[in-house]
């Protein structure tokens, strides 16, 4: 593991930028999972960046939704792949024959989450993931007590995560409460992961993790 500490988000998304630059530098077709959050924005905005200088080519990237809220469609805006497909997907012109998402209706979830699966098996596992870091530990919606070997799913969602998340829905009582997410399993199987961490909110739970 390497630890590296930044003194600013502008830092943070130059560094992050850097380290997903050399992924897609080694192998342009690269398998990644890729977070939403507030974190990771300022990483995603400096890559499309380094894409518009022509220092970066993520044409042959294949993306790979980490989570979703079920029951949300994704014309609405607050999908998870709306957001994914805002903020990574479009800026560094990943076709959409290239991304993996998340079916999500209630009755289609299991059918979606075989083919997401049988995805990433394809692709070899995921070349990287990134992740963010939630108040209470989760990592996509995987949350605690979560081991190591647990599968892509739907998830309750903690009560922590829907307050975490009331700011982006207008309040709590409106935030869906079950959500799919890629496994631990396959996330740890990952050849690469880039945990990205900011803001003084998350200093105990970075601490404790």
């Amino acid at each position: 593991m390497k630890l590296i500490v930044v003194d600013d988000y502008e830092a943070l998304g130059r560094e992050g930028a850097r380290v997903i630059a050399e992924v897609i530098a080694r192998k342009p077709d690269a398998a990644i999972v890729v977070a939403t959050g507030d974190t990771p924005m300022g990483i995603y905005e400096e890559l499309a960046a380094r894409q518009a200088r022509g220092q970066v080519d993520a044409s042959r990237v294949r993306a790979f939704q980490l989570d979703e809220y079920l029951g949300v469609p994704p014309d609405d805006r607050r999908s998870l792949y709306g957001w994914m497909d805002r903020s990574f997907t479009r800026p560094l012109g990943i076709p959409e024959a290239n991304v993996v998402r998340f079916l999500w209706q209630e009755e289609r979830a299991a059918e979606g989450i075989a083919d997401y699966v049988r995805a990433v098996e394809e692709a070899g596992g995921f070349d990287l993931a990134i992740l963010g870091l939630g108040p209470n530990g989760h990592l996509g919606f995987n949350e605690p007590p979560s081991g190591p070997d647990s599968p892509t799913r739907v998830v309750d969602l903690t009560q922590e995560s829907i307050e975490s998340n009331a700011e982006y829905w207008g309040g709590p009582d409106v935030v869906p409460r079950r959500a799919i997410t890629a496994g631990m399993d396959l996330i740890l199987a990952a050849r690469r992961i880039l945990l990205v961490v900011s803001g003084e909110h998350k200093q105990d739970i970075l601490r404790r993790t």
